[in-house]
């Protein structure tokens, strides 16, 4: 073992190092947990114990030896590096990969945009709701269908806690707070006990509109909605209101807007009709007024709810409302460059 540990020593002594990669070899040679070193100091173990004390002192010798020329040969790349390898500032850096917002997020921001431009304001609200602000005041009869468990996520036993199942909730604390006139949209996630599919989901995102005033009419709801029609689908777009049924609104109405796909011609999109759904409207029923503490004979209201996810899938051509909840990557960086 003599020879081989003075041998061992020759090698080092000689070894060179040109980068950083050479002195990390050596280091995996020698040093390493199953290098030549640790290997021989495996071998010591078995050796007769009379050669064991000169044996010994050699091998910590080596060991020192290796150290200090590991030591050396780092100090030398590290030079060697900064000599032939200078940081160039004027070099360009790394580009950076861009990120992207939800597509539920963009068409938020740009529903909000569209009404914070003729004066609404923004209502944020609790999406664990109670039952009074979620049913009661909006005029929700106490044998009202949506009340029933097949619609509604409760919470406590007693029906009382729920997750809201619309942003309407939002506009019942408003009203509450008698600061009139009222110009308010509320945007947020709202939850409905339904089945999964391509065309529903149990949990989706609305923004829902209330303006309450003095004078306020059917007119004035429909030109509101026709401004709105056209800041998302363009000025050609063309709407149509239809007979509907709200509990907290009446008279209620469904909108329609002209398919921009097929320009009203027909399509699978739209059916072949020339029209699609995108929202409930309808005047603010007096009983949801008064339950307020408002005035209904000297105030008025229009209330209008938009499902963001369906217009979404309009806007972006999604066939899926699926996808809107996955998070696939490769889905989402197709809204990199929408800002």
């Amino acid at each position: 073992m003599k020879e081989l540990i003075n041998k061992i020593a020759e090698e080092i002594l000689l070894f060179t190092a040109g980068s950083h990669n050479d002195a990390e070899a050596f280091r995996l040679k020698y040093l390493s947990k199953k290098g030549i070193i640790p290997t021989l100091f495996d071998d010591f173990r078995l050796l007769p114990p009379e050669q064991k004390r000169e044996t010994g002192q050699l091998l910590n010798s080596l060991k020192v030896l290796a150290n200090e020329k590991l030591i050396t040969l780092q100090e030398a790349v590290k030079g060697e590096e900064k000599t032939c390898c200078p940081n160039d500032l004027s070099l360009p850096g790394d580009a950076l990969n861009r990120g992207s917002r939800h597509p539920v997020s963009l068409l938020i921001n740009e529903i909000c945009g569209a009404f914070m431009r003729i004066g609404y304001t923004i209502s944020h609200g609790f999406e664990i709701e109670d039952d009074e602000h979620n049913f009661s005041l909006l005029n929700f009869a106490p044998d009202h269908p949506a009340r029933d468990m097949q619609d509604t996520f409760f919470i406590t036993p007693d029906l009382n806690i729920l997750l809201r199942t619309h942003t309407s909730s939002v506009q019942a604390r408003e009203m509450q707070k008698n600061r009139l006139p009222i110009r308010t949209i509320s945007p947020g996630r709202v939850y409905r006990n339904e089945a999964i599919s391509a065309r529903s989901h149990c949990q989706f995102h609305q923004v829902e509109g209330l303006y309450i005033d003095e004078n306020v009419s059917f007119a004035d709801l429909k030109q509101t909605l026709l401004y709105f029609a056209r800041e998302m689908f363009g000025e050609q777009t063309s709407i149509r209101l239809r007979p509907s049924y709200f509990p907290f609104t009446e008279p209620s109405a469904e909108m329609d807007v002209s398919c921009s796909l097929c320009e009203g011609k027909g399509c699978r999109v739209c059916k072949y009709t020339g029209w699609l759904e995108v929202l409930g409207c309808g005047m603010v029923d007096p009983n949801v007024l008064d339950a307020a503490g408002i005035d209904s004979e000297k105030y008025t209201g229009f209330a209008f709810g938009i499902g963001v996810e369906r217009m979404a899938m309009l806007k972006y051509g999604v066939n899926d409302i699926r996808l809107y909840f996955e998070n696939d990557i490769r889905f989402l960086k197709q809204f990199s460059s929408i800002y």
